[in-house]
């Protein structure tokens, strides 16, 4: 472990993070050493985005509607269902699940930032009244990661004069729970899964609601089947792509695995929808009913 890393750590934390951060992403993917060291010494400030915050939830939220649609389309598709049925399904889903999306994210990430924020004024209130022993849990958290007791202690004692810092860093090494910031809004949060599930999530019925009342031939509910699938894929691979901006994943690597778990998604829908379909009859009946 390196000497100095705790040091220059609270250093960072106080004067604020010094480096060229998309530099140094590059040389750590190209394994340049050099620029690795010429990104650390550029001492350019990082720059971050609050969208990206929420370019997470977009993304995983969107992978969910248009997953979540695609197996109903197409279960619905297997089970021999009416183009009418397959809509019926779709849009309720889609809103429900979406509904439910949000609502969860919306309400286990405020009671995940109130834990969070309880044990915050927890750990403050042991630190004014018993510094001491705050201090000498941090000083054993250091040793068991590998520092000698001379050089925690050192650190520790260093670190304990900044009091809200410190608490911070009992947070993160003695709980390892992030503390949210002042302007996080749960709900905010729920609200953008539920757009991105309901955006993403009406992609596999787009042809069938654009083409619905054009005659397409006997073979229209093959024909819309095939359409939902272009879209869903295309979309799958672009929304795999985009989920490698959270990893070091490659684009079209990140890319593939999605549309190919979404196709096993799909496929197992498929069958189920078929075998219910050769059982029941229902498929049959349905459309005889339209008829």
């Amino acid at each position: 472990v390196p000497q100095l890393s705790v040091i220059q750590a609270m250093a960072a934390a106080v004067t604020g993070p010094s480096r060229d951060l998309d530099a140094a992403k590059e040389a750590y993917t190209k394994g340049d050493v050099e620029a690795s060291k010429l990104a650390h010494a550029a001492r350019a400030p990082e720059k971050h985005s609050k969208v990206g915050g929420h370019l997470k939830s977009i993304v995983y939220g969107g992978l969910d509607g248009i997953i979540t649609t695609f197996a109903v389309v197409a279960g619905a598709a297997g089970g021999d269902l009416a183009i009418e049925v397959v809509l019926i399904l779709g849009i309720s889903s889609v809103f429900a699940d979406a509904l439910s999306m949000g609502v969860g994210d919306a309400l286990s990430t405020k009671a995940a930032n109130q834990y969070a924020l309880e044990e915050r004024a927890r750990e403050m209130w042991e630190m004014e009244n018993n510094p001491e022993g705050e201090i000498q849990e941090m000083i054993e958290i250091f040793e068991e990661k590998g520092l000698s007791k001379e050089d925690a202690t050192t650190a520790i004692m260093a670190m304990s004069k900044n009091k809200e810092f410190f608490v911070d860093l009992m947070m993160a090494f003695e709980l390892e729970l992030e503390v949210p910031s002042e302007d996080d809004n749960p709900y905010f949060d729920g609200l953008v899964t539920f757009c991105s599930f309901v955006c993403f999530g009406f992609v596999p019925l787009l042809g069938y609601v654009v083409l619905y009342s054009i005659d397409l031939g006997d073979d229209k509910v093959t024909i819309l089947f095939i359409i939902a699938c272009c879209l869903t894929g295309l979309m799958l691979f672009v929304l795999g792509a985009l989920k490698t901006m959270f990893t070091i994943q490659k684009w079209y690597a990140g890319g593939l695995e999605i549309l190919f778990f979404g196709a096993m998604t799909a496929a197992v829908a498929y069958l189920i929808g078929l075998l219910v379909e050769e059982v029941t009859g229902f498929g049959e009946e349905s459309n005889c009913r339209r008829m």
